[in-house]
């Protein structure tokens, strides 16, 4: 009797611990990848220094003004694509010049919007580039329940895409993303793409979803991923249709077959700086790299906005449009 009893009671506790270890990975799926009214607060606290906080802000304020120019000159038109799983997403067209052929798709961030990008777009537009600027799915205007990290994403860009060669069959289209928008351009990378995607730019991307999650794991509950991320894995896949190790910006950019820059900040402590160094090795394309001095996560741009745009613009046209323009 005693036997029977004691093989009940390690039934029961093998019970409540798995429902418990559910739960935990049903909360860690609600909080991280459940569409949001309001950003969560999930960045640490900021290493940059006063001083480059400074330069950033400056340097923010002058990037919105010549932002607002570019918006006052020129043509805005909505765009909206259907997605393979039924999704309405909608996303903004500039047209800086329509007789020009070159054009960049700009990715926001994790519960991010289309406008955020709307300071980077001002530089290709500078430059001659029209410009397509996307809701991701589960953000601003685009529906969905289920954050797509990235992994999700990158077929929805593979639409909007088409949509530009819809508009323009002779594009030449670069791809810019950061954050969840980097790691968007580098899930992407990894497809197979039409010839007119050109290159792509990917600025503090992450190296997967699994990686991400279990650093703010370890940031917001000082928990180690064993076991709370593998749960949160198994609720993933049955809620939201994907699985965070499978959702790998390194595997995709391994299988590339255009070229990458990369982008990073010195002090970025929320998409670790560490991170873009294994993403660039694992690229087998033409490629280059760039870190930021002082700058803080998808702050580089606004850091160092000329030595940012310069590289851009020169690895586009040395790698990406060398034979065409």
């Amino acid at each position: 009797m005693k036997k029977k009893l004691w093989i009940k009671i390690g039934i029961g506790v093998i019970v409540i611990a798995a429902v418990a270890l559910l739960f935990a990975g049903n909360y860690l799926v609600n909080f991280a990848i459940v569409r949001k009214d309001t950003a969560n607060n999930v960045a640490p606290e900021s290493t940059v220094t006063a001083e480059n906080q400074a330069i950033i802000q400056a340097n923010t304020e002058i990037i919105e003004k010549q932002k607002e120019d570019w918006l006052a000159k020129t043509e805005q038109e909505i765009a909206e694509i259907v997605s393979d799983d039924g999704l309405q997403l909608k996303g903004d067209v500039f047209w800086t010049n329509r007789d020009s052929h070159k054009w960049v798709i700009a990715i926001h961030g994790y519960t991010g919007q289309r406008t955020d990008m709307q300071s980077v777009a001002s530089f290709y537009g500078k430059n001659d580039f029209n410009v397509l600027t996307p809701d991701m799915r589960s953000h601003g205007e685009s529906e969905g329940t289920y954050i797509g990290m990235g992994w999700l994403d990158r077929k929805d860009v593979l639409k909007w895409i088409q949509y530009v060669l819809q508009l323009d069959s002779n594009a030449e289209i670069i791809l810019h993303g950061i954050s969840m928008g980097g790691a968007t351009v580098m899930m992407v990378s990894g497809e197979e793409l039409p010839p007119q995607v050109k290159g792509i730019v990917e600025d503090c991307g992450y190296t997967s979803v699994w990686d991400i999650f279990s650093d703010e794991l370890d940031y917001l509950f000082q928990l180690p991923e064993f076991p709370i991320l593998y749960a949160a894995d198994v609720v993933a896949s049955i809620r939201a249709g994907y699985e965070f190790k499978t959702a790998s910006a390194i595997k995709q950019v391994e299988k590339s077959n255009v070229p990458i820059l990369f982008i990073h900040g010195s002090e970025d402590n929320f998409v670790h700086t560490d991170m873009v160094y294994p993403l660039y090795e694992a690229c087998k394309t033409p490629k280059d790299i760039l870190v930021v001095e002082g700058a803080g996560h998808g702050n580089s741009y606004r850091m160092d906005p000329d030595l940012y745009f310069q590289t851009v613009f020169e690895f586009i046209e040395r790698e990406c449009f060398s034979n065409v323009y």
